[in-house]
């Protein structure tokens, strides 16, 4: 979910809707919304990989809190956006490179934790659903997925570039920019928990020690591999 999709795939559309009311802009556009939210929440990337990682640590319960946890996180992001906060954090670079170097900083870390996971020494077989020997409680999984959220401005750059393309100009903008966030965030929810629930339903091969330690350090790598390159990535 790093992919930010210009303004120009979304913009012809959106531009017949500005001058008419709330109702009939989600009437002619909530369609070509729901596509294109479904092209970016199916894109892999970290808030995916961190759920797909504590589902396999936590089972399915820290799946599905880490989804919570990212959903949150795009709430407030839509908020934010809706008030004009992202606004400044965009205008400002200083602020901007700030939150993308924690985010970065937070993936690489839990890449690390990951990937050295991997190199201890094999771990017994556990039930599909079964917390593993690196414990992972509900509220460390709710958090992961926020810090994983709220530390990657692309996300801020996708609703400030794309909500208000659905919105009507006027008083009913902030409450349609807070419905159409609602939706994203609530589809990313509803794609996280599958994702939970698929990695537990296999959880019976997952959890053979050499089959989970592969795929802990294979998603080790890659959440270190995206830390760096979001540090590296340019606006």
């Amino acid at each position: 979910m790093l992919a930010v999709l210009s303004p120009t795939l979304v913009g012809t559309e959106a531009a017949e809707h500005t001058s008419i009311g709330c109702g009939d802009v989600m009437t002619g556009s909530l369609w070509t919304f729901l596509i294109i939210s479904t092209f970016m929440i199916v894109t892999p990337g970290p808030d995916t990989l961190i759920t797909l990682r504590n589902a396999l640590v936590g089972g399915r319960a820290a799946g599905v809190a880490t989804g919570c946890g990212v959903s949150l996180g795009q709430m407030v992001w839509v908020v934010a956006t809706s008030v004009g906060v992202v606004a400044v954090l965009l205008a400002s670079e200083p602020m901007f490179n700030a939150v993308k170097w924690l985010g970065a900083a937070y993936l690489i870390w839990l890449g690390l934790q990951n990937f050295l996971q991997a190199l201890r020494s094999k771990a017994p077989v556990l039930p599909p659903d079964a917390h593993t020997d690196w414990p992972l409680t509900l509220g460390q999984a709710f958090r992961h997925g926020l810090i994983s959220d709220l530390g990657n401005p692309k996300m801020a750059v996708f609703f400030a570039s794309v909500l208000p393309q659905f919105a009507p100009q006027g008083g009913g903008m902030l409450s349609t920019l807070v419905l159409l966030g609602a939706i994203f965030a609530a589809m990313t929810l509803i794609w996280l928990v599958l994702y939970s629930v698929i990695i537990t339903a296999v959880g019976g091969l997952l959890q053979r020690s050499a089959v989970r330690r592969v795929l802990e350090g294979s998603m080790g790598g890659v959440l270190v591999l995206l830390g760096f390159r979001l540090a590296a990535e340019q606006r």
